[in-house]
């Protein structure tokens, strides 16, 4: 389902997102509430803007997700502190060869049914990763490793050519028992993490997590954990001020504003790892306009990326100097946006492109404040002669097909990345790796496929000396900016809101946190 938008102007445009009409009904969501509306005392109620269709991450699209994903299903390592990868099923992750790591499984880790994690659920588990059609996970790796056995605990994950950042990557294959596994999204919920699933309905997103008997590791402090999806921001607010919601994700930024200091709410910010962008797409044949660099360049300057930062996503965002997020590891500044209306109605006019009209389509959620960029962006192409339309996907839709260039045709795409590893590596594979052999799959990043990039890139990826590869990382970065991918682009901060109960929330610049860690007062 999806929705065409009107133009606006800008004065309209550039209000912000303020919570006119907050007092909006919140609805179904007291049906999990205690005496008083309120979340039980061993509950916490989470409330996420996108809908969680499944436990599984084999398509995981939005990275808040992963909270509650990995609650229930484990990898072998996870990202920590720092963005560095720690163990997590696996006691032992090391390069012992350039081209093969040994890896060793805890001791007595069961799933939530008293099944054995073993080596072929590891060995079945990249293989269904691997065959699911259009994964964002599997396009981060340069290559699938092979399982070599080499005892009942004990196996060695092997490739080609060196992959230096496997024990990151792995942090994102969740293992579940091979007789259950397939090359889909699971709808069950059988897995290792701290809890297990006791009910679910996947197709209202709505999820009870309860502690995990046979869990491996430290007992979470919280019983029960609730998941509900609510899309409206105003709804969320409304039941996190009334305690019906305990968590709130993924808020527009003059909302955790209007939070601030409100009675028994905290707000939680950190600098996030995710890009979003105004991608291009590059399935465009030759001839069309886009499917010129210079065009994509010229179409930037109509973008005043200054008034999109400071009034509609309230300096809670950083435009982007570069390909991926500063904060990430191996980041590098490759240049800048820059807003010239004249100067892109010039440069198009040289390059015959004036009068262009493009299709803008998003999917509602994908990023705070979503809906008034978009309109601003259109008031601004529109102001350089540039006719555009906004074609808006509800959460649930089918724009995964549209992204794959298999439902129909579009021009720029509103699209957040969000890196699961931190690490720049990983999101330059997945957005920029594309190779023809990919393409014939639609498992290439919007048909982005540059061959002189993704040489660049392979070589990079498959360098053991770290001084080395991040010098190659360098230059790649450099060489996609140079493409023009993107008509604008920022990193946003990411933000989170909490009741005052609910402790122990340390929120990543993966934007996700550990529910283990996570402890109700009062």
């Amino acid at each position: 389902m999806n929705r065409v938008l009107p133009a606006l102007s800008r004065r309209t445009l550039l209000r912000g997102t303020a919570l006119a009409g907050v007092g909006a009904a919140l609805g179904p969501l007291s049906a999990c509430a205690g005496p008083t509306g309120t979340s039980g005392p061993g509950t916490l109620t989470l409330g996420l803007n996108r809908s969680l269709v499944s436990l599984d991450n084999k398509l995981n699209q939005f990275e808040a997700a992963v909270t509650v994903q990995r609650a229930v299903r484990q990898a072998l390592t996870y990202i920590g502190p720092g963005l560095r990868p720690e163990p997590m099923l696996a006691d032992r992750f090391e390069m012992t060869e350039p081209t093969a790591w040994t890896v060793r499984l805890r001791e007595g880790v069961r799933y939530s049914d008293g099944r054995p994690v073993t080596v072929v659920d590891v060995d079945t588990a990249l293989r269904m990763y691997a065959e699911v059609s259009g994964s964002f996970l599997m396009g981060l790796f340069p290559e699938v490793p092979e399982v070599e056995p080499v005892d009942g605990r004990t196996f060695r994950l092997r490739t080609e050519r060196p992959v230096p950042i496997l024990d990151q990557l792995m942090a994102n294959i969740h293992i579940t028992p091979a007789a259950d596994n397939k090359p889909e999204e699971l709808q069950s919920g059988v897995g290792s993490g701290p809890y297990r699933v006791a009910s679910a309905n996947s197709g209202a997103g709505e999820y009870t997590l309860a502690r995990n008997p046979e869990y491996w590791g430290k007992r979470p402090p919280v019983e029960e954990v609730r998941v509900r999806f609510v899309p409206e921001e105003s709804s969320r607010v409304v039941a996190l001020r009334s305690g019906e919601l305990d968590v709130a994700d993924t808020l527009a930024p003059d909302t955790a504003e209007q939070l601030t200091g409100a009675p028994g709410v905290s707000l939680e910010t950190t600098p996030g790892t995710r890009m979003c962008q105004l991608f291009y797409n590059f399935r465009k044949p030759s001839g069309h306009p886009l499917a010129d660099a210079r065009v994509r360049h010229a179409l930037t300057y109509a973008i005043d990326g200054d008034a999109l930062i400071k009034d509609v996503l309230t300096d809670s965002a950083e435009e982007a100097r570069g390909v991926v997020p500063q904060a990430m590891i191996g980041a590098v500044e490759t240049g800048e946006y820059t807003y010239d209306p004249g100067e892109a109605r010039r440069r198009l006019d040289a390059l015959g492109a004036d009068g262009l009209q493009l299709r803008i389509i998003w999917e509602t959620g994908e990023f705070a404040a979503d809906t008034s960029v978009m309109e601003a962006v259109l008031d601004m192409l529109r102001d350089v002669g540039v006719r555009a339309t906004l074609q808006q996907f509800q959460p649930g839709g089918d724009i995964l097909r549209w992204r794959q260039g298999k439902a129909g045709d579009w021009d720029v795409i509103g699209n957040g990345f969000g890196d699961p590893t931190g690490q720049a590596l990983s999101m330059l594979q997945g957005m920029y790796g594309g190779t023809p052999e990919k393409e014939r799959t639609r498992d290439t990043f919007m048909g982005y496929v540059v061959p002189r990039v993704e040489r660049q890139l392979s070589d990079a990826a498959t360098e053991v000396d770290e001084a080395t590869r991040t010098r190659k990382l360098a230059d790649v970065q450099h060489a996609v900016w140079d493409t023009w991918p993107s008509l604008w682009a920022f990193a946003p901060k990411t933000f989170l809101a909490r009741r005052t109960r609910v402790r122990g929330v340390a929120l990543q610049p993966l934007n996700s946190y550990d529910l283990t860690a996570v402890r109700l007062e009062g």
